[in-house]
C-alpha cells in the first residue's frame, strides 16, 4: 500500500526530543562553533569576512537538506546545529569586532529579535512547542530561534566575561550552576518547559565556549594548550560517536512508527471496504 497520498503521507517531528544526549551533543557542538570559528578565521588567516561567506553557504546547504527531510534524521540534523553554531560566532564576532558594535548593544539587539521570533512564531502557530516541528513554517521558526540563541548566547556570555573579569574555568562553573538552577526550575518549580527549554539553550552557548577557551587557549592564559585544532577534533570525534549512536536508535523508532500508521491505514482501508 502506497504512503504517497495526501492524507496518507507520513509526517513526523523534524527535531529531536531533548535528552541527556541532546544536551550533551548542543554543549559539545556549542564548543566546536568557538573553536572552529576561531581556526578558520585566525589560524587559517582567511578572516572573519571570508571565513563567515565560507560558513553561510555551507549552513544554507545543510539547512537545504534539513528541510527536504521528512523526520528527524540526526546526521542532518547536528551537521546543521554544529555549522549555524560557527556562523553564529561568526555574526557576532563580525558585529563587535568590524563593525565596533557594543557588546551591550548586541545582547539587546539579539533579546530582542529572538523575543520577536518568538511572538511570530506563536502568533501563526499557536505553539511554540518544540515536540510538534512538523511543518516547514514551524521548522523555519525553529532554525531562526536556534540562530538568535547561538549569537544571544554568544555576546552574553562574552559581555559577562568582560565585566566579571572570570577566568575560563570559572565560566564554566557559574554557566552550568545557571543551566542547573534552570533544572532545578522546571523540575521542582514547574517553570514552563517551553522556557525553561530555550533559557537552558541560550546558557549553553556561553557554557561551550567558556570550555572550548579552557580547552584550546595556551595554558600561560590560563587553558589547557590543547589549541583549537586539538579542540575541535575531540569534540568533533565524540559528536560524531554520539550522532552514530542516535541514529542507529532512530532508525529503529521510525521503522517501528510508519509500521503502526501503515497498519493503522490498512485497516481503516479495510473497514471501509467492507462497509461498501
Amino acid at each position: 500500500m502506497s504512503l504517497t497520498r495526501p492524507h496518507n503521507r507520513v509526517t513526523f517531528n523534524k527535531v529531536p526530543e531533548p535528552t541527556w544526549a541532546f544536551w550533551v551533543i548542543k554543549v559539545l557542538a556549542t564548543t566546536v562553533g568557538e573553536t572552529a570559528a576561531d581556526f578558520l578565521s585566525t589560524t587559517l588567516n582567511l578572516g572573519l569576512t571570508n571565513t563567515t561567506i565560507v560558513m553561510g553557504a555551507l549552513l544554507a546547504v545543510a539547512l537545504v537538506f534539513q528541510f527536504r527531510s521528512r523526520a528527524y534524521t540526526p546526521a542532518l540534523y547536528w551537521v546543521a546545529v554544529v555549522l549555524i553554531s560557527v556562523f553564529g560566532t561568526l555574526i557576532t564576532d563580525n558585529l563587535t569586532d568590524n563593525l565596533g558594535i557594543s557588546l551591550v548593544v548586541t545582547t539587546i539587539v539579539f533579546t530582542i529579535a529572538l523575543a520577536a521570533t518568538f511572538i511570530v512564531w506563536y502568533a501563526r502557530e499557536r505553539t511554540l512547542s518544540i515536540h510538534q516541528i512538523d511543518s516547514t513554517s514551524r521548522e523555519g521558526f525553529y532554525w531562526l530561534a536556534i540562530l538568535f540563541t547561538f549569537a544571544l548566547g554568544t555576546v552574553a556570555g562574552d559581555l559577562l566575561a568582560e565585566q566579571l573579569n572570570l577566568g575560563y574555568l570559572a565560566s564554566v562553573g557559574v554557566f552550568a550552576a545557571a543551566i542547573g538552577l534552570v533544572a532545578v526550575a522546571h523540575f521542582v518549580f514547574k517553570l514552563n518547559a517551553i522556557a525553561a527549554f530555550w533559557i537552558a539553550y541560550v546558557l549553553t552557548r556561553p557554557l561551550g565556549a567558556s570550555l572550548g577557551d579552557l580547552l584550546s587557549q595556551a595554558k600561560a592564559d590560563g587553558g589547557l594548550g590543547l589549541g583549537t585544532v586539538g579542540t575541535s577534533a575531540i569534540f568533533l570525534v565524540a559528536i560524531v560517536g554520539l550522532v552514530i549512536y542516535l541514529s542507529v536508535g532512530e532508525r529503529r523508532t521510525l521503522r517501528a512508527a510508519t509500521g503502526a500508521r501503515e497498519a493503522r491505514i490498512g485497516q481503516t482501508d479495510t473497514v471501509g471496504a467492507h462497509e461498501e
